[in-house]
């Protein structure tokens, strides 16, 4: 397949991802056609990294967006793993310029657990 250039960009969960690739499983079970094999492990690989829904993983993006030191790559980021600690939310932060104070880490956390 030969791909000329891309027509459009955007940026999903992998809760969106998940319930992407099942709403294609149940077309493709339903017409009869068998799995192939990158099919089944994207599900597969979907299923067991996913820790919420869409669209708690939605609501919890457009609401990290509204916090001030937050870019949209950090927020997909954050609903896609759902830290619940202040390392593993300091982690995510390591390579950017600036550090968040203990009441930052705090609030984030506090939407993460609220949104899990």
């Amino acid at each position: 397949m030969n791909v000329k250039g891309i027509v459009d960009e955007e940026r999903i969960t992998l809760s969106e991802v998940r319930e992407t690739l099942l709403a294609v499983e149940a077309s493709r079970l339903e017409s009869g056609s068998e799995l192939p094999y990158e099919l089944r492990r994207s599900i597969e690989h979907a299923n067991q990294l996913t820790k919420t829904s869409a669209v708690n993983a939605r609501s919890l993006v457009e609401k990290l967006l509204t916090l001030e030191k937050i870019k949209p790559d950090i927020a997909y980021r954050i609903a896609n793993l759902m830290p619940r600690t202040r390392d593993e939310l300091r982690a995510i932060y390591a390579k950017e310029r600036f550090t968040l104070s203990g009441e930052e880490l705090d609030e984030i956390i506090e939407l993460v657990i609220t949104h899990y």
